[in-house]
């Protein structure tokens, strides 16, 4: 098993979540992070007074996955979140040694 993290802008969190549906992921959890890539965050204009937003708004994605569904849902999320502009975001894949689900006890792939 694998856990997928995912870093990716926030107006692409529907066309994920749909993309990873349509591919029978049944669960992952979202949550409204911030911060900065490559591109350092940007200068906005306000009220005449220039300024630095060091860290943009992101959504992270995490995913539980069985190993023979990595790829697949690697390329959904790739493709799905995807704009061609700088700050996409980016996938992280670590191994998941073990997943409990509390209700049932069950473990393993059977949990996800």
């Amino acid at each position: 098993m694998k856990l997928v993290t995912a870093i990716i802008k926030p107006f692409k969190l529907d066309d994920v979540r749909e993309a990873l549906s349509e591919l029978g992921v049944q669960g992952m959890t979202a949550t409204e992070v911030k911060g900065f890539g490559r591109q350092r965050g940007h200068t906005e204009l306000y009220r005449g007074a220039e300024y630095v937003v060091d860290f943009l708004p992101k959504v992270k994605l995490e995913i539980a996955v069985a190993d023979d569904r990595l790829e697949d849902v690697l390329d959904v999320i790739r493709s799905a979140a995807n704009t061609g502009s700088i700050g996409d975001g980016k996938i992280f894949v670590v191994d998941l040694e073990q997943v409990i689900r509390i209700r049932t006890g069950e473990t393993g792939n059977e949990a996800l």
